[in-house]
């Protein structure tokens, strides 16, 4: 469309978001320790962590809703960091959306252009292009209380990129849709923008979200970054326990238990799909490249696509096993509880995990991700 291609920026390698030293603090209390971050022009990047961890109030500092204690905030080289929210070439998305229930979806679309004063007839020409970026053409006479949740969710993204932002960021948009809208509206968004150019700026606590969506994630832990990495490195090359632990299910070990498994002192991170299952307690024979070991199954859990086992090791530690159901019965694998079984994985996915990065300082950190 037209209107896309308007909305298109051409420096897609340049940074759109610079984080220097940023540290926020409420009180007493820290919540963001110090952050330095680069998000390219262009990039759907994720801050991922669990609640408190500072990623929503990073969103926040980046959008001018909060003031940093200390840093800078660079959008396209310049510093803005004390610039109020109206003066930053961003626009920010919410989880409840927002709409003004006595306007009518395109009122709603338009209202930051008429607080602008753009003139009339370019005011609803670009309101109903940003609806139809959103796939809600001829929407605009009817009143948010007669859309679903996603077509809301679709009306407050068109509110945002009416503004033609540089950079659009997300505060959990989808958390009030329910699973199956909400993985609907994961492609959708990601698709939007591709085909836009825009950088996003999304903050979530779902890996999985982050995961589909993302180019570039940031791990979030007691306000610094434990990790920035595309979804692939981050899940196949964790940097610390935490990362393993909660980007996806990982089996970590450490101590005895590891050096035992693999060789190694630890800690260490096995995926559960990695490892293979096989009925019965086998000599099959460690080696170079493959690690072997038996033990009880204790639980097994089934999941429908898959099933996950867990198995209580002879010589000591647990190992969750996940194996995809390819059969159409599931009653051998529920009938295994308390069965011996032989596991083996092979060394190369076995993942080797630093410290925690919160004893680093974020300089470092950023440093570390750029050898990767």
């Amino acid at each position: 469309m037209e209107s896309v291609v308007r909305l298109r920026h051409t420096a897609a390698m340049s940074v759109a978001v610079t984080l220097r030293g940023l540290r926020k603090t409420f009180g007493p209390v820290t919540a963001v320790a110090g952050v330095d971050l680069e998000i390219l022009d262009g990039q759907f990047f994720a801050m991922l962590g669990p609640s408190g961890s500072g990623k929503t109030t990073v969103l926040r500092m980046i959008a001018g809703f909060e003031t940093p204690t200390e840093g800078q905030i660079l959008l396209n080289g310049e510093d803005v960091t004390g610039r109020p929210p109206f003066a930053r070439d961003v626009n920010t998305v919410f989880q409840d959306y927002a709409l003004f229930p006595h306007m009518s979806v395109l009122q709603n679309v338009a209202y930051g252009l008429r607080v602008k004063k753009v003139p009339r007839a370019e005011i609803r020409t670009r309101a109903q292009e940003a609806l139809e970026i959103v796939r809600l053409p001829g929407f605009g006479d009817r009143g948010p209380h007669q859309l679903s949740g996603g077509q809301r969710q679709r009306v407050a993204l068109a509110r945002a990129l009416v503004n033609r932002p540089r950079v659009l960021l997300l505060d959990e948009p989808l958390g009030a849709l329910d699973l199956k809208l909400r993985r609907e509206m994961q492609i959708e968004l990601k698709q939007m923008q591709r085909d836009l150019g825009i950088t996003f700026v999304f903050v979530t606590h779902d890996q999985e979200e982050a995961l589909t969506m993302s180019d570039r994630i940031a791990i979030f832990r007691d306000g610094v970054i434990e990790q920035v990495a595309s979804p692939v490195e981050l899940y196949e090359e964790p940097a610390t326990p935490f990362v393993a632990g909660f980007v996806g299910t990982s089996n970590l070990l450490e101590g005895e238990v590891a050096q035992t498994l693999v060789g190694l002192p630890g800690p260490v991170s096995i995926r559960p799909e990695k490892i293979t299952l096989r009925p019965g307690r086998t000599d099959l024979g460690a080696d170079g490249d493959r690690c072997v070991a038996t033990g009880v199954v204790t639980e097994v859990v089934y999941l429908g696509a898959s099933t996950h086992s867990v198995v209580d090791l002879d010589g000591g530690g647990r190992l969750t096993v996940l194996q995809q159901n390819l059969e159409s019965s599931h009653t051998h694998a529920l009938e295994r509880r308390g069965a011996p079984v032989t596991l083996s994985w092979q060394r190369s996915h076995v993942v080797s995990l630093g410290p925690p990065s919160s004893s680093l300082p974020a300089t470092e950190l950023h440093h570390l991700e750029e050898k990767r």
